[in-house]
């Protein structure tokens, strides 16, 4: 094959990290991202903007932001936010990008985010009107199916990318929240969004509760979407969905496009290590080879 290249966007140190209960310090974070870009990967989500009576392990936001930036300068480095008030902290801490999240499913979206789809879409107006020059990202949570509503209809997908576009969002992540999707719904569904929308970027960001992250992945990447977003040793889980496993692992996926012939961009043995030590230090203190703790903003 033609060789291509193929975007990676490590999301462990929010999306992973998110569903440890036990703190895990700033230094340690600052080693496995100062890590993770010695091994090449050149875009990653740093941490959330969230209460920290919600999610006490990101109460560190803005010092790990403020010297995440003041270190790697070059490197895209992007947070979550899930309201004004976070988008404001994120600003306020020098990020220029974040991803806010709204669910396909009602039921999702009041479940995760304790909102509507109508509010959040109105939450995410008043995001655009105050910081008209934070970049934000729409992720799309449940965009395939619903730990509540089963498999969601293309057409609802299609119209809730419409109604953000109109706001001036133009980069979505399309997120298999639970792992529910398979192969050719991946296809059709992200075909279907790029042709739809010609001028917006795509993304996708899949959970591997039945081992499907991997050629779910595949499946997105061979439709053209430009960045897939993935966690180190797969970690993370959905909190609504008992046993699931976490995302698609970062080192394999990267093993499986470096074999392929797409170009990457990173060094697998570096992120292999990295990887092991990560699984050593921290997911070692706890049982089970994936953490599903529970979140807040689940994507």
């Amino acid at each position: 094959m033609e060789r291509q290249s193929v975007e990676i966007y490590e999301v462990g140190p929010r999306d992973g990290f998110q569903n440890l209960k036990e703190y895990i310090p700033m230094e340690d974070k600052l080693h496995y991202i100062g890590g993770l870009i010695e091994a090449g990967v050149k875009h990653i989500q740093i941490t959330s903007f969230v209460s920290p009576r919600a999610i006490p392990q990101m109460m560190d936001a803005r010092e790990l932001a403020g010297e995440c930036l003041a270190r790697y300068p070059e490197t895209d480095l992007f947070s979550l936010v899930p309201n004004l008030f976070g988008a404001k902290s994120a600003w306020e801490s020098g990020i220029k990008k974040t991803s806010y999240v709204i669910s396909l499913s009602e039921s999702h979206n009041k479940a995760n985010i304790n909102r509507t789809r109508e509010q959040s879409l109105e939450e995410l107006w008043r995001i655009r009107e105050f910081l008209p020059e934070l970049t934000v990202i729409s992720d799309i949570a449940t965009a395939f199916a619903c730990p509540f509503e089963g498999v969601m209809e293309l057409d609802n997908l299609l119209e809730l990318i419409r109604k953000i576009n109109l706001l001036g969002i133009n980069e979505f992540v399309l997120c298999d929240t639970i792992g529910m999707a398979h192969p050719a719904q991946v296809r059709e569904y992200v075909k279907a969004a790029m042709r739809e929308f010609p001028g917006c970027r795509f993304q996708v960001h899949i959970h591997d509760t039945r081992n499907m992250g991997i050629v779910n992945t595949l499946a997105a990447i061979e439709c053209g979407v430009e960045g897939v977003q993935t966690t180190l040793g797969g970690l993370g889980g959905c909190p609504f969905a008992p046993g699931a496993s976490g995302n698609t692992s970062t080192e394999d996926l990267v093993y499986m496009l470096n074999k392929m012939g797409y170009d990457t961009g990173i060094d697998f043995n570096r992120l292999l290590a990295l990887a092991k030590e990560e699984y050593a230090s921290i997911r070692g203190a706890y049982s089970g080879h994936h953490i599903n703790i529970g979140s807040q903003c689940a994507v």
